[in-house]
């Protein structure tokens, strides 16, 4: 494949978010080309939600008179992202598919083998760039709080990122829809896709159990050990998870796993204190850029950051500080507010104070870690 180096390759999914970008790209001129990564089920066995998608990107190419390409990535995919994910889950931890997606094949794989020949990538993230004054580019969040995806996109490098962008960073997702429908696209009305990435309609309960089976276990009270039912295995399941548990006189709360005794802990209560914490022990920081701190993050009384420790539209105020005498890479992170459902194996990704900029992200372990941070307010 060459390509003129004005050339833009584009991620399309067959979703309105991508196609928004197409359009708006169209419309600023920019010469195109367009990527459908196809994944096989784990079977190896064809995908009928695959089929539709590429049907509407190939309705979307037509529309706009540019060339697509269907590739192929699905030995990688799940040789790496669902090797990880499995992996994961038998551990007890919680993973996030989506993050090793984005970092291993749509930014890794792809931009190995068709993306570098293009003048950049786009993508439909919810998610923006910006350059400093030193002419560096940093990851950026989106105008809209609700949609933004930065969180997934914080485990890429700064090389990835130096060929990304992101078109749809300053436009609410009600805009985007209003867009998809003055332009008539085919797949104004399409429902968001939800679910891992690239699996479309799986059903990710029914995935792990053809991959780890079921292991029947207790579900246990933590304040009083008393049993109230039994789970199918602990690897369905996710700390502050409140749906799914089959248990009634509720809401429960996951707070704990047991991996080795095979015991689910569950607290009862919107607001119980086994549900929260503030201290979040982080594991292999990944920085995008550089990183931001240096040796300011060895002071006592750390750095002033926001994070999020799973996909929502709070970023959450804190203190971030390099564990004294710890590995490379291990930082703690001490909230000004409490935190729901700590999940280790999860990612918690770090902004800024103003949450404007995404430096990276840690993996939550779970360990306990005193808190070590002198907080002068």
């Amino acid at each position: 494949m060459s390509e003129p180096r004005d050339t833009t390759a584009v991620l399309i999914s067959g979703g309105v978010d991508s196609a928004v970008t197409v359009h708006l790209l169209a419309e600023r001129g920019v010469p195109m080309h367009l990527f459908y990564i196809r994944i096989g089920m784990d079977n190896d066995e064809g995908d009928c939600s695959a089929e539709e998608d590429i049907e509407m990107c190939t309705l979307i190419a037509h529309r706009y008179g540019l060339p697509i390409d269907v590739v192929s990535l699905h030995q990688e995919y799940w040789d790496n992202v669902m090797e990880y994910a499995l992996r994961t889950v038998k551990a007890g931890l919680t993973p996030n598919p989506d993050i090793m997606c984005n970092s291993m094949i749509k930014f890794g794989y792809f931009e190995e083998r068709w993306g570098h020949e293009f003048l950049q990538t786009a993508t439909g993230h919810y998610a923006s760039t910006l350059f400093d004054d030193d002419g560096r580019k940093w990851l950026a969040t989106a105008v809209d709080p609700v949609k933004d995806q930065t969180d997934f996109l914080a485990r890429i490098s700064g090389r990835q990122l130096s060929h990304l962008t992101f078109p749809l960073g300053d436009i609410p997702k009600a805009d985007v829809r209003r867009i998809a429908l003055e332009a008539k696209l085919p797949n104004a009305f399409r429902r968001d896709s939800q679910g891992i990435c690239f699996l479309g309609k799986i059903n990710y309960n029914d995935f792990i159990r053809r991959h780890l089976g079921e292991r029947p276990g207790a579900i246990v009270e933590i304040e009083t050990g008393r049993k109230l039912g039994e789970h199918r295995g602990y690897w369905f399941h996710t700390i502050g998870q409140r749906k799914g548990l089959g248990l009634s006189g509720g809401p429960w709360f996951v707070v704990r796993k047991d991996v080795e005794q095979n015991v689910l802990y569950v607290s009862r209560g919107y607001d119980t204190e086994k549900q929260y914490g503030r201290v979040l022990h982080l594991g292999e920081m990944h920085f995008i850029t550089m990183d931001p701190w240096g040796e300011a993050a060895d002071a006592p009384e750390g750095v002033r950051v926001t994070f999020k420790n799973r996909h929502s539209p709070d970023f959450l105020p804190g203190r971030i500080r390099r564990m004294p005498d710890g590995a490379p890479g291990e930082y703690v992170v001490e909230s000004d507010v409490r935190v729901q459902g700590i999940a280790p194996g999860q990612f918690a990704a770090i902004y800024d104070p103003e949450h404007r900029r995404c430096f990276g992200s840690g993996i939550i372990t779970g360990r306990k870690t005193p808190e070590i941070i002198t907080n002068t307010q």
